[in-house]
């Protein structure tokens, strides 16, 4: 086996170690998937002369994004201001300004939307008082797909000419659609599987909600542009303390230790995996538990037994309900400006 030595650490981080959990079923487990996400796109940008070193790149995040964002801009001598949700936590901001990111932090607040809106109101002043800023717009530039380029390439060349179920988190849509794209492009037959939470207006949950709700950035209180509907399949929705479930059951079956969207992703991929048996299923586990210790895993012994859940099946969104629903969506497009509407509607 030959070692090899990274120039930069995020070379070192990018690529998910593929860990098989059952003979179909395997896991790419990240340590920060958007890495491939900030790469891909401060590399594309500075390429097409839109940015140049030493500028300031602007985004806002929940989260693993803001990491990665930050990570990128120490590689390539740029400049980082995060306008950081609620959410993040002190071990997260404290890396994000040692690595010279400045951080904006909203105040703390239950409301997602309002959230979501401080941070887009924060973006607009800090660019209009810096206009050599470059807003990244990880919510709607597409720029942001072409990183995850490379991880298709590895998810093909490890599971070569297999029929695959893709399970991940929908979030602002480029991790999912911008490893699908290429992988279907090669002609695979993949099925994507797309998680969303309960009072996500991204794929019409919106009139419900979940109280305990933490699964940072699979879902939005605000229409993300870079999610293109008609790339899945099927959605599950589940609430926090399914995705406890899933989390939970992941680290006492197979040791890996992963945030609450992989949980989620493990639940429903359990289900996908036991329903289409002929298919490799591949769950994309975003990040790793740490920032869910207390929250979550500090409380392991209320998560039920996974093999006692399941989700209900719904045809239309009206029929949409807590804890764990799912629809075959058919890849069929959904407008953003009529969350009310259900996939039929929109066929």
């Amino acid at each position: 086996m030959t070692a090899v030595v990274h120039e930069h650490i995020t070379d070192a981080i990018k690529a998910p170690d593929l860990v098989r959990l059952s003979p179909h079923t395997v896991l790419a487990r990240f340590e920060t998937l958007k890495v491939y996400a900030a790469l891909g796109a401060v590399r594309t940008l500075l390429r097409r002369g839109v940015i140049s070193p030493g500028q300031t790149l602007i985004d806002s995040s929940s989260g693993i994004y803001a990491l990665a964002l930050a990570m990128a801009c120490h590689r390539y001598g740029l400049r980082c201001h995060i306008v950081a949700s609620t959410t993040v936590d002190a071990t997260l901001r404290v890396q994000l300004e040692i690595l010279g990111a400045t951080v904006d932090q909203m105040p703390p607040s239950q409301d997602l939307r309002l959230d979501q809106e401080r941070r887009v109101r924060r973006v607009r002043e800090l660019l209009a008082r810096q206009p050599g800023s470059h807003w990244m717009r990880q919510y709607h530039d597409a720029v942001h797909y072409a990183g995850y380029r490379e991880f298709a390439d590895l998810v093909a060349a490890a599971l070569p000419g297999r029929d695959l179920t893709v399970v991940g988190a929908v979030g602002t849509g480029a991790s999912t659609g911008g490893l699908v794209l290429p992988l279907r492009r090669r002609g695979l037959d993949v099925r994507l599987v797309g998680l969303q939470p309960f009072g996500s207006v991204t794929f019409g949950s919106a009139h419900l909600s979940d109280p305990e709700a933490i699964i940072a950035g699979i879902g939005s209180a605000i229409p993300f542009g870079n999610v293109r509907h008609h790339l899945y399949d099927a959605v599950h929705w589940l609430d926090f303390r399914h995705a406890v479930a899933g989390a939970t059951a992941l680290l006492r079956d197979h040791a890996v230790f992963a945030g609450l969207s992989t949980g989620a992703a493990y639940l429903a991929g359990s289900w996908e995996a036991a329903r289409r048996p002929g298919r490799t299923c591949l769950l994309i586990g975003a990040d790793t538990g740490h920032r869910y210790a207390e929250a979550a895993f500090a409380r392991h012994r209320e998560a039920p037994d996974p093999r006692t859940l399941k989700p209900h099946e719904i045809t239309a969104l009206d029929q949409l309900a807590p804890p764990w629903s799912v629809m075959e969506w058919g890849r069929v497009r959904y407008p953003a400006a009529e969350p009310a509407r259900g996939a039929r509607a929109a066929r």
